[in-house]
Order: structure tokens, then sequence, then C-alpha cells
């Protein structure tokens, strides 16, 4: 069976002559997991050029409307989060490519976090506590940041993933890092050069090809 991979450029670096690091290295990342699978079924959501909006109160008003009471505009925003939730709950793996900016993620990156995480539908709550409903996913997050952060301390970023994608079931989270970008030109030739080994090093038992 086809394996099918989500992948998420979010640097606002991005354009058609240029990439950012986060993005380039996803791109690293898919011709590894070509690797194990050439076949698999790639969807690429640039948010250079087909940015997410952001999730205001329209848009939650639109989710809470019932689906004969909303207006045109509604009926529009609804279809929009429920196609970002059903990219993700088709894809066998995900890559998301995430630049750190002033310590957090991409606004866009947020937004599109947002769109996706809907109560019944991404996940549900119990008697006992919330339950994801998006498991038995890969995902592999690219970070790239300027400076050097360690994880808890200045790096809130693969906290926050931890949390944000196990909550919607998705455990199975690995991390690749390029840091010290912004440091001058040993430290970005070791934290490329860190970050590709990582990619060369990912054990094919996680790669999508071993996975179905």
């Amino acid at each position: 069976m086809m394996s099918k991979v989500l992948q998420l450029k979010t640097s606002i670096f991005d354009t058609q002559e240029n990439q950012g690091v986060s993005s380039q290295l996803g791109d690293v990342v898919l011709t590894r997991l070509r690797d194990d699978d050439a076949r698999l079924e790639l969807l690429v959501r640039d948010f250079s050029t087909d940015p997410v909006p952001y999730f205001d109160n329209a848009w939650l008003q639109a989710l809470s409307t019932p689906p004969d009471e909303r207006s045109e505009d509604q009926a529009e925003k609804v279809a929009y989060s429920d196609a970002l939730i059903a990219e993700v709950q088709a894809a066998d793996t995900i890559v998301i490519g995430v630049p750190m900016y002033n310590f957090m993620l991409p606004a866009a990156l947020k937004s599109w976090t947002d769109h996706i995480a809907r109560a019944g539908v991404t996940f549900r709550y119990t008697d006992t506590g919330p339950v994801g409903l998006l498991s038995d996913k890969k995902v592999y997050v690219v970070l790239s940041s300027g400076g050097q952060h360690a994880e808890g301390v200045t790096d809130f970023l693969r906290p926050y993933f931890r949390t944000f994608l196990g909550f919607l079931g998705m455990k199975d989270v690995e991390f690749i890092v390029a840091d010290g970008l912004n440091m001058g030109e040993e430290p970005r030739k070791e934290g490329l050069h860190k970050a590709h080994k990582q990619i060369q090093n990912l054990n094919s038992n996680n790669a999508i090809g071993a996975a179905v």
C-alpha cells in the first residue's frame, strides 16, 4: 500500500528561489524516506504561498453554528478547517519544518494547530481525560534556530510539540535540530552537519516504508 506523507513548510523566508533552513532540511528528510519507499505519495503545504488564516472568533462561531444555519462565509470557513484536518487524518507520516522565531513557532503554524485541534474530531474528552484520535502516525519535526538552545530552558518548541502532538494522539515524534545558524560560520556549519547526520541516521524501522 502506498504511504502518504504530509509536509509542512512554515518558514517566512521561503520563496521560489530560496527556502528557509527548516524547509530545506524537511526536503532532505523526504529524500531519506524515499530511500525506504520510493512510491510514497507526498502532499506539501507551503505556508509561504498558501498561508493558514488566523483562527479567530469568526472561525469559532462558524464551527459552533449548526450546519444548516451557517452563512456562506461560515460554511467556507468550516470547509477550510475540515480540509486541513483531512490532510492530517490521511497522512501516515508528517514532516514539519519549524524555524524558531522569538523562542516560539511561526504564527501561521500556530494557526494551523488551532485549526486541526477540534474536540470530537481529532481528540475527545473522557471521564479519565482527553484521548487523541490521530494515532498511528510518524512525525518528524525539523527545528532550526539562529542560536543554541537547550530543550525546556530556552527551547520551548520541543516540549510544545511533544505535548500538542501527543494530545492529538501523535506520540511517535522524532526531532531533527539545526542550531547556531546565526552565530558565525563555524557554529552554522556544525549545526547543519549535526542535522544532516541526524537525518542520515534515522532508524529505518521508523521510516514509512517499514511501517506499511
